[in-house]
């Protein structure tokens, strides 16, 4: 199977090479075959995280099946609006992490492998940021950052005497929820409308209206049940649509 991957991303290059990037418009395409990859590459993720080895490896089979057929599908060409040298970047390396999660666990190293395949979101990320293109996954990549920051405030022993820690909690709580408002307006009309995103995006909102209350009262009790409850939502955004 490691042959199978590696022979692959060799066709690629090779392909993209011999082919002059024959330019195709066909954004959308793209964006959809690459959300499929990335809808395995979560879950791997996810089970990676939880230690569950078996069902990872049966998610890491879909990704590379799904990641080959995106890379037959658009190796003679690509959208128009990525730049090739980075675009040969991007499937080159993502190519080669795929190769090594497949060492990583192979070996008996899940941490390492979940990190190589978190890395491919990193690559897909960039690459779609060098050309000014933004999908949902994307946007919840930049709340899961957010989130992080808001995180830091995650302490009982918080000093609220001094205005920076005040002023630190309300502006990173107003910087997530203006993302979590550009997610809510990227996503398209099915996923806005679905259940699942509602409850996540929606309960996320509603914990956040509770932060000024505990900065108003100075409760840090308050404040860590708040910021626990959003890493909750954060989590299950990534899982699911980041």
């Amino acid at each position: 199977m490691l042959v199978s991957v590696a022979r692959t991303a060799i066709l690629v290059l090779a392909l993209l090479a011999g082919n002059g990037f024959a330019m195709a418009d066909d954004l959308s395409d793209f964006n959809a075959a690459v959300e499929k990859t990335e809808s395995h590459n979560r879950v791997a993720i996810g089970y990676l995280r939880t230690g569950n080895i078996d069902l990872a490896w049966i998610e890491i089979d879909r990704l590379r099946d799904a990641w080959g057929a995106l890379q037959q599908r658009f190796a003679g060409h690509r959208p128009q609006v990525f730049d090739g040298n980075h675009y040969v970047t991007a499937m080159t390396d993502i190519a080669m992490r795929l190769i090594t999660a497949d060492m990583m666990l192979k070996s008996g190293h899940p941490d390492a492998a979940r990190q190589s395949l978190d890395s491919i979101r990193g690559d897909l990320y960039d690459l779609r940021k060098s050309a000014g293109v933004t999908v949902l996954a994307d946007c919840v990549r930049d709340a899961n950052t957010a989130m992080d920051a808001l995180m830091v405030y995650n302490d009982r022993a918080l000093d609220w005497t001094k205005a920076e820690t005040r002023d630190g909690v309300a502006s990173n709580a107003a910087s997530y929820a203006a993302i979590l408002d550009r997610c809510d307006g990227i996503a398209d009309e099915a996923v806005r409308k679905a259940p699942e995103f509602r409850r996540l995006v929606d309960g996320a909102k509603a914990s956040l209206t509770l932060i000024p209350k505990a900065i108003a009262t100075r409760d840090s009790d308050l404040l860590h049940r708040v910021l626990i409850e959003l890493r909750s939502f954060d989590n299950l955004l990534a899982f699911r649509y980041g």
